[in-house]
């Protein structure tokens, strides 16, 4: 994503709109290089859980409407395999959800790293 982010909260459970209720995994600020600032809702899954298209636009509308003014970057995480972390940048565009970026990480033991 190339933005630096600060984790705000987990499992924040809020209302938006006319009362709709909904749980944000994991939502973070986010300034990029340019100094440009961000609202970034995640979902995350593990085991045979789905990303959820009705998640991810409530979670994008709700923080549309908390957080005015800043643009929604949402991000979905799943366990791809074991050791495998599949994330993906969503945009919602007229309650439509698609992919705009895909990164996969592989985790390994510390020992592994340089």
């Amino acid at each position: 994503m190339g933005v630096t982010t600060y984790s705000l909260q987990n499992h924040w459970r809020t209302t938006y709109g006319e009362g709709i209720q909904v749980e944000i995994d994991e939502i973070y600020a986010g300034i990029d290089s340019d100094g440009k600032h961000y609202v970034i809702p995640v979902q995350a899954k593990t085991g045979k859980d789905e990303i959820g298209v009705v998640q991810s636009i409530q979670d994008h509308e709700c923080c549309k409407e908390k957080f005015p003014g800043l643009p929604v970057r949402a991000i979905s995480a799943q366990f791809a395999s074991d050791d495998v972390i599949a994330m993906f940048e969503v945009v919602i565009d007229n309650y439509e959800m698609k992919i705009s970026r895909e990164r996969h990480y592989k985790l390994v033991p510390r020992d592994d790293l340089d």
